[in-house]
């Protein structure tokens, strides 16, 4: 086997890794255009209520599009090791490389970084997606084809049908309920934006902490593979398990956030109801303008008069 061009002659140009998600990227600038566009009304707030709107914007702009992009994020779970392992198959070259696995709710990304990155008189340098939405064996098939490196295809082999660690029926089913409970959380956080412009606000906290238990329920879900016993991934001398992380730790603290404004919303409703709505520029009318307007009334005054006793006479004849 000869090089052509510094590559193999059977292996097509690698693929580096990514700098950025695009689903990630979508999501970050729909949301900032919202921010934008919300942002733009404030100078035409009076007071000191234009602060607590730009606090209010931030915050559950904040929320709304850390729960979508946690659907998206390929961090939920992750580890990773540097080792000497083989790089292709059919041949006995080793490379010093770090090689992670991140898992998401829809699949795994498998890297392998050289220590230097140019071994071989190649670029080592991947980043691989396997998804699981209907099945990965076709995907793993592909990279067969594809020819990736070694230490890629033994941990996509760990997600396929026919391994023995059945990580694949655990990963797509917790990742399925976590995702499912996620978008409910986020329909809950939509009805709980829409009822804070209402003089419902109880019924606005009681939405808010239905966002952080469905926040709560997603990590729940995707917790249940961690209690199964783990499938040590063993590359070369290295050897690795996944543990919880970035994604799965910011689920938690959104999850926090949520409760807590929930509750917040909740108890000030209950002690102060009429300085929240203030708060919330809610109108509130007073109870002087309620007897007013219980008071005023348009009845004509001839129905106030007393009837004319002929009138009955005339009347009974």
């Amino acid at each position: 086997m000869t090089f052509y061009d510094d590559i193999y002659p059977f292996y097509p140009l690698q693929r580096t890794s990514f700098i950025f998600s695009g689903a990630l990227l979508t999501i970050i600038l729909v949301f900032l255009v919202l921010l934008t566009s919300l942002l733009l009304i404030l100078p035409g707030i009076r007071g000191k209520a234009r602060y607590l709107w730009m606090v209010r914007i931030i915050i559950s702009l904040y929320i709304g599009a850390v729960i979508v992009a946690l659907n998206f994020t390929n961090d939920w779970a992750e580890g990773w090791t540097t080792t000497n392992a083989t790089y292709k198959s059919f041949s006995n070259a080793v490379v010093d490389a770090e090689i992670g696995l991140h898992v998401g709710l829809y699949g795994i990304n498998v890297t392998l970084r050289g220590n230097p990155v140019m071994q071989l008189n190649e670029t080592i340098d991947y980043n691989e997606m396997f998804s699981w939405q209907d099945s990965l064996e076709e995907e793993y098939q592909e990279a067969l084809e594809r020819g990736l490196p070694n230490p890629i295809l033994y941990i996509a082999e760990k997600f396929t049908l026919n391994s023995a660690c059945g990580l694949i029926f655990q990963y797509r089913y917790s990742g399925r309920y976590a995702s499912a409970t996620l978008w409910t959380a986020f329909c809950c956080w939509l009805v709980a934006n829409i009822l804070l412009s209402m003089p419902v606000l109880l019924y606005a906290g009681y939405m808010m902490l239905a966002t952080a238990a469905f926040i709560f329920f997603s990590m729940a879900s995707f917790s249940t593979i961690m209690n199964l016993p783990k499938c040590a991934f063993s590359i070369g001398a290295g050897t690795f398990v996944t543990e919880y992380s970035h994604s799965f730790w910011l689920a938690l603290a959104t999850g926090v956030l949520c409760a807590v404004i929930g509750m917040a919303v909740v108890l000030f409703d209950c002690l102060i109801p009429e300085k929240m709505k203030q708060a919330f520029s809610i109108a509130v009318e007073s109870e002087e303008e309620e007897d007013a307007y219980s008071e005023t009334g348009y009845l004509n005054s001839v129905f106030l008069e007393e009837v004319p006793v002929s009138v009955i006479t005339l009347a009974n004849v």
